[in-house]
């Protein structure tokens, strides 16, 4: 049981954390990592430990977001060909 006091998918580094979540793509942690710090500026939030539960998880759902409009304009342009 993780009784770690915020999500590490959010707000910890994959690093200091056990996951489940495993990486499609080798060595994308690292672009990961620095996405959620840039949005947790953005947003300003400080993530650690402290972080609230909203606060690590509107990190998280942007994100989601951002990745899902990467994916979705990735497959445009392939189809697009």
């Amino acid at each position: 049981m993780n009784t770690s006091s915020f999500n590490p998918g959010a707000a910890g580094s994959a690093k200091n954390q056990s996951s489940k979540n495993k990486l499609v793509v080798p060595g994308a942690q690292n672009a990961i990592d620095q996405m959620k710090y840039e949005i947790a500026s953005e947003f300003g939030v400080n993530l650690g430990p402290d972080a609230t539960s909203r606060q690590n998880g509107s990190v998280g759902g942007e994100i989601t977001r951002r990745l899902v409009k990467l994916a979705q304009s990735n497959l445009g342009s392939t189809t697009n060909r």
